[in-house]
């Protein structure tokens, strides 16, 4: 696979675990009784993760939000009533904390980038073994985002969309990295943990973590996918597919 995918979809080193010992609470937003049942018996084995709710339309979901607190939202696409699309700027804006996984049957680029420009976490297939499911539950509540093929072909995608010749003029205005900072994004972009950059570049773990937070500020990066992006766009990382 490229070399952004290998980053991405890998970066489960740079952020430590959560420490808590209490289960992730999830719901299933789905209008398929059968999917949310398989859904839930399949995850009812992980002992650090709990289904505690299922809605089958995204009205019914956030009445449901307004008493039930929850983690992660796994949020099907396509519902009567209220689809997904409707409901996730919805979610965001009322409980931006959550983490919502996008549940879909299609490979349709331009709506999972819009998808994750309104704040999606992640997209999955429906059909998604048990496996990924609960992967992409645990790296969405720890690190936020959880990358895989269908969320780095839509960047990809939608970066080649927008790769246009930036103006002399705009050009100059674009933030200039010193070279630590550029090493440091590199590193972070070949899977290297906030640990091995410290050793790498003789530095303490949390002035990695500044220069990271700094690199967030200058560049105008709101996650670690938008510095990726960033990196792959100045060509920092290779972003070929």
């Amino acid at each position: 696979m490229n070399t952004l995918y290998n980053t991405i979809s890998n970066y489960n080193k740079m952020i430590p675990p959560s420490e808590s010992t209490k289960p992730i609470k999830v719901i299933i937003a789905d209008d398929h009784v059968l999917y949310r049942a398989g859904v839930k018996a399949a995850l009812g084995y992980q002992k650090d993760v709990k289904v505690i709710a299922e809605a089958d339309n995204g009205m019914h979901l956030l009445t449901m939000l307004k008493i039930v607190e929850a983690d992660v939202i796994l949020l099907d696409i396509q519902m009567p009533v209220m689809d997904g699309i409707a409901t996730l700027p919805e979610i965001k804006k009322l409980y931006p904390h959550l983490r919502v996984i996008m549940l879909t049957m299609m490979d349709d680029h331009s709506m999972i980038t819009k998808l994750m420009e309104l704040g999606a976490n992640s997209f999955l297939t429906k059909t998604s073994d048990s496996e990924i499911i609960y992967e992409a539950i645990k790296t969405c509540f720890e690190q936020e985002y959880y990358f895989n093929s269908l969320t780095n072909n839509a960047l990809l995608n939608n970066l080649k969309q927008r790769n246009f010749i930036i103006p002399d003029r705009l050009a100059s205005q674009e933030p200039k990295l010193t070279d630590k900072e550029s090493t440091i994004l590199k590193l972070m972009c070949e899977e290297k943990s906030t640990k091995e950059i410290a050793d790498m570049v003789d530095l303490s773990p949390r002035t990695v973590e500044a220069i990271r937070d700094k690199l967030k500020v200058k560049t105008g990066a709101k996650s670690t996918a938008g510095l990726i992006m960033y990196a792959v766009k100045h060509k920092i990382i290779s972003g070929e597919v």
